[in-house]
């Protein structure tokens, strides 16, 4: 099929589109040039993000605005799958939590019409991401405080909801989720060593030696649950949550790993500052208006009507699971097997990350974790 944009076929989609769903074709549309075949040159796509994370189109042209989402390029098999979780925990999710109005997901793979994957179309949500600082100018301080309690809200009402009330009792496996996460990113880190990283491979030795009994515990996962993973709407003095989005990594387990991974995220500005890398900080910077991570667990707690246990293995968790993924970014820029802007310094970040992470594992357990400035083999 011909791509007028990578991996995607806006012609394809068109024809899918008035064929399926012909309450969809706007008149930007149009009819077709004499073909009957529906929307014509009207329909346009953008690529909103890409490189090895499922691909985000915005599509125009139609009744509203659409949005499509599809595998990485080249990596079709073992991303197939999250493309029907994604849309079936979207799905389920709605009225409960705010998340884009799904219209379908259609396997591609033998049509090749679309994208010649499995892929997913919802309804776009207006609304903006907050990844940098600058974004925060659009919001007064007192109306991103606000914002951070109805973060910590959104996700409290997501734990909160019960997977077999929505249709995902079986979406995953509760029972020894922790320990098999930690074989999952273990994998992943042993497939992207190129140096010494003796402060990550202690922190993974920690971690299994003291991972916590999450039998009493399970609920719905978000898996990635951030500030610039959710869409913010509404004026400068009261934004709010307008939808929660990337659900690829969504499942059945230990709701505080979410919480873990919003306070490392919530945090990581100080590190970022001292590795000397951009781009991974996010928009949650001192004097912007954002609370102390402390206030969001209790805005959580207050939510969800029941206290936070002790965070610390989760937040080290977090910070090992981060420091894999940036040092697998390391691998693959020094292999010359990808690009993109900071990836120079990126791995500079990982044992930084390692050292927080032992620090917070260190201030549960008495254990004295090394200095996050201490200069170790292979650090930089």
């Amino acid at each position: 099929m011909t791509h007028e944009l990578p991996g995607l076929d806006v012609a394809g989609l068109a024809a899918w589109l008035a064929r399926e769903h012909p309450e969809l074709t706007g008149p930007d549309a149009g009819a077709g040039q004499g073909s009957g075949q529906g929307p014509g040159p009207g329909l346009t796509a953008t690529l909103i993000t890409g490189g090895r994370s499922n691909l985000t189109y915005r599509v125009d042209g139609a009744s509203r605005p659409l949005v499509l989402r599809r595998p990485p390029l080249g990596h079709v098999l073992s991303s197939a799958h999250d493309m029907r979780r994604e849309h079936r925990v979207i799905t389920a999710l709605a009225g409960t939590i705010p998340v884009p109005p799904t219209v379908a997901v259609v396997d591609d793979t033998a049509a090749v019409e679309v994208t010649g994957t499995v892929f997913f179309v919802m309804e776009h949500v207006a609304g903006a991401v907050l990844a940098r600082p600058e974004d925060n100018a659009a919001f007064t301080r007192a109306g991103l405080g606000r914002l951070a309690t109805e973060l910590a809200e959104v996700l409290a009402d997501l734990h909160g909801t019960d997977p077999a009330a929505v249709g995902l009792a079986d979406f995953g496996r509760p029972a020894g989720y922790l320990g098999r996460q930690l074989k999952t990113w273990r994998r992943q880190y042993d497939a992207s060593r190129s140096r010494p990283q003796p402060l990550l491979d202690t922190l993974q030795e920690r971690l299994a030696d003291a991972v916590p009994d999450d039998g009493a515990r399970s609920g719905i996962v978000h898996g990635d649950y951030r500030l610039d993973n959710v869409l913010v709407a509404g004026p400068p003095d009261a934004p709010h949550v307008a939808a929660v989005l990337d659900w690829e990594m969504a499942t059945l387990g230990d709701p505080l790993v979410d919480l873990g991974m919003l306070g490392m995220y919530w945090d990581i500005h100080d590190l970022t500052q001292e590795a000397g890398v951009v781009g991974v900080a996010g928009a949650i910077v001192p004097g912007a208006g954002y609370p102390d991570f402390a206030e969001v667990i209790d805005a959580y707690a207050a939510r969800a009507g029941t206290a936070v246990p002790d965070l610390a293995w989760y937040r080290a968790f977090a910070c090992y699971k981060l420091a894999v993924i940036l040092e697998g970014i390391h691998y693959r820029y020094t292999g010359g097997q990808t690009v993109g802007a900071g990836f120079d310094t990126i791995g500079a970040l990982v044992a930084p990350l390692a050292a927080e992470g032992l620090a917070r594992l260190g201030a549960a357990t008495g254990v004295v974790a090394p200095p996050r400035g201490a200069t170790t083999e292979g650090g930089a």
